[in-house]
This record gives structure tokens, C-alpha cells and sequence, in this order.
């Protein structure tokens, strides 16, 4: 027993070194955007669910990255300020789903390939959404949704929703390089550390028990590897389910995400995989929370037909334009550390990590982080950090 123990404690280790710089760059990333790019005014730019609105709500939420739990939050905000319903919804799809953190990663676990895609298939599936919440949510349906938000139950990371730490005037340059700018991107960049490490340790966890436990046969079995046109079909539909009872969300899915993609998934499948980090169980249930019993299930619905439909659509899109990889050995699937330039990428960005860790540490960072879980007051303004 101890001897498999080891062995899956070994490949987790191993994935975490594999993803540390490009988790490291996508939070400075990320980090730099949110700094720079205010929430305050988000509401008022969401009073309808038009095309329009939902390209504004869409790019919005790109540039607001957030964890599945902190989108989930910020969405019920601004549906209690005052936003659409279903413009907030495609808010918190765009900020767990095309973000840049995910990019990196995607890039450099499973390659390019991946990544547009999530780009391809992002818009796709919040435009199925839209359209299947406008077929489905009635009026007095949101209304009553409305009035389950306003009783303001705690879901989680409820503070950090509320946090709005950018600057508000100057240039982007301006913003970037003034002492103001640093301290938030260090806030933001540590407050993604604080808010995703459970996801991410998790998600680790389970692809090293996943990888070092399960025989390739099982999973070739399981997604129909001996029947490729089955497969296809199987991939996108099985996808979001195994994600449902994953318990992983955000950027925690993709190492997950190369154990199903080397175990046959199709391609279509791990994209579904990957978008449905905002139907894993806890979430369903923060849901259930906000907005009531029988809005919780239409959004699972629709959120489950969208995922599905949109990942078939990329596998089509991507089959077509024969961009789909034939390789099926995902770089985070090594059987040991090696020196390389993963090794060199990863001394770095822990060094610069150490050195945006030092100011955080200056600035009131750890005050900011035990505000993450409480939940504001109705009226409270949003928090600032910045020395």
C-alpha cells in the first residue's frame, strides 16, 4: 500500500514542478490586467442581455480574472446591483474561462492546440448559454432569483468579490509602473496564490493518484478509444460530468486534464472537461444558495448543454482544419525531475515571486487576505489596498 502511495505522491510532485512557472507567469499576468482594469463601474455596463451587452460582459470578465468560487460571487454582485441576470452569467463564464492564467497553462501542459481552442470554444459556449437562459428564464423566474440574491447568502470567497484594487486614472504605462500599480499587482497576484491553491493542490492530488493508479487500458476503455467516431460524440458529453465529481475547478482541472487527454478523451472532451469548472458540486450548491432550488437546476442544464455542445463544435471546427494533435503525452507526465528549462523558468519565477511576496508582506497583504472569506456589507465599499 505504501509503495503506490509514494509513487502517486511522486507524480504529484513531479506535475506541480512541470506547471510551476507557467502558473507562476499567468497569476503576473493576471494580476497586471486586474490592477489596471477597475470592476467599479461593471454593473451599469450590464443593463440588458444583447449582443452587445454580452461582448462587453464577456471581455469584461476576461480581464477580471477570478477562481470559479470568487466569479460565482462576483456574478450574484452585480445581478444585486443591478446588472442582467443573464449578462452577469456570461461575466463569471468569461472570467474562469478565458483568462490568461488558463492560456499559459494550457500552453505549456498540453500545447498551443488547447489553448485556441478554449478561445474558440469560450464564445461559443456563452453564446449557447444566453441563448438557452433567454428560452428558459421567465421574468417572475428572475425575479425570484432576484430575491433569493438579495438575502445575501454566504457562498465563498464573498471578500474577494468585492475587492477592487486598481487604479482608476493614468495611462496603462502609468498605472504599471507607479508604486500604487505594484502594490495591487502584488495583492492580486498572492490573492490568486491564496484563492486558487486548494484547487490547484487538489487537482494535482487527484491527477497524481489518477496517473499513478488507473492502467492506460481502463481509460482507453472508458472513452471509447476503439471506436473513434463514438468517441468523438462520447468525449464532450462525458467530459463535464467527470469534472462534476472531480470537486476541482479553475486552473486546478488542467493538469486533470492531461491525465484524461493521455488516458483518450477526445479533444472535444477535455475542452468540456475544462469549461465545466463552474458545475462541480460545491458550486451547484452556492447556486442552490443564490438563487434558488429551481434556478440552480436551469442553470446546471444550460450550462451542461452548452459545455457540451460547444466542445463538439470545437472538435468539428478543429477536425476540419486538421489541428487536432495525434501526440497523446502531455510534458507534465514525466516519471522524474530533470534539469532543464522548466528547472531554469521555475528558479526565476519563484525569485520574482519572492520579490512581489516582499511587498505584499509591506503593503497590508495579510490583513487583505482574511477579508477573502468574509462577506461585505450590502452597501460596503469595495476594498483598496495600495500603498
Amino acid at each position: 500500500m505504501l509503495t503506490p502511495l509514494i509513487h502517486a505522491l511522486q507524480m504529484t510532485g513531479i506535475m506541480a514542478w512541470e506547471i510551476l512557472w507557467a502558473l507562476c507567469l499567468g497569476f503576473i499576468l493576471s494580476a497586471i490586467i486586474e490592477a489596471v482594469v477597475s470592476k467599479e463601474h461593471v454593473s451599469k455596463l450590464l443593463p440588458d442581455s444583447s449582443a452587445k451587452t454580452i461582448v462587453i460582459a464577456s471581455a469584461l470578465g476576461a480581464a477580471s480574472s477570478s477562481c470559479s468560487y470568487a466569479a460565482t460571487a462576483l456574478a450574484r454582485s452585480l445581478f444585486r446591483k443591478g446588472a442582467d441576470f443573464i449578462a452577469a452569467i456570461a461575466f463569471q463564464f468569461a472570467s474562469t474561462n478565458l483568462v490568461i492564467e488558463l492560456s499559459v497553462l494550457l500552453a505549456a501542459l498540453l500545447g498551443w492546440r488547447f489553448m485556441a481552442a478554449e478561445f474558440v470554444g469560450g464564445p461559443i459556449m456563452i453564446a449557447l448559454v444566453v441563448l438557452f437562459l433567454r428560452a428558459t428564464l421567465k421574468p417572475r423566474v428572475i425575479e425570484a432569483a432576484r430575491k433569493q440574491a438579495e438575502r445575501g447568502l454566504i457562498g465563498r470567497m464573498e471578500g474577494h468579490a468585492a475587492m477592487d484594487m486598481s487604479l482608476h486614472s493614468g495611462t496603462f504605462w502609468q498605472k504599471l509602473t507607479s508604486a500604487k500599480g505594484y502594490t495591487a499587482t502584488t495583492h492580486y497576484y498572492w490573492m490568486d496564490w491564496y484563492s486558487l491553491w486548494p484547487d490547484i493542490a487538489g487537482g494535482l492530488l487527484i491527477s497524481g493518484c489518477l496517473a499513478a493508479w488507473v492502467p492506460q487500458h481502463f481509460w482507453q476503455g472508458f472513452f471509447l478509444v476503439g471506436h473513434p467516431t463514438l468517441a468523438k460524440l462520447w468525449g464532450p458529453f462525458i467530459g463535464p460530468l467527470v469534472a462534476v465529481l472531480s470537486f476541482v475547478c479553475s486552473v486546478g482541472n488542467v493538469p486533470l486534464a492531461a491525465v484524461l487527454w493521455n488516458g483518450g478523451i477526445s479533444f472535444g472532451g477535455v475542452i468540456a472537461f475544462l469549461f465545466a469548472d463552474l458545475i462541480i458540486l460545491p458550486i451547484l450548491n452556492i447556486y442552490r444558495k443564490y438563487y434558488g432550488l429551481k434556478v440552480a437546476a436551469l442553470l446546471f442544464a444550460a450550462f451542461y448543454a452548452a459545455m457540451a455542445l460547444s466542445a463538439l463544435a470545437v472538435e468539428a471546427i478543429f477536425g476540419a482544419l486538421h489541428l487536432i494533435p495525434h501526440d497523446r503525452s502531455a510534458h507534465i507526465m514525466q516519471e522524474s525531475l530533470r534539469w532543464n528549462y522548466t528547472s531554469v523558468l521555475n528558479i526565476l519565477f519563484l525569485l520574482i515571486s519572492t520579490i512581489l511576496l516582499l511587498r505584499f508582506l509591506k503593503t497590508g497583504g495579510p490583513e487583505m487576505l482574511k477579508m477573502m472569506d468574509e462577506a461585505p456589507a450590502p452597501d460596503a465599499p469595495a476594498h483598496h489596498c495600495c500603498h
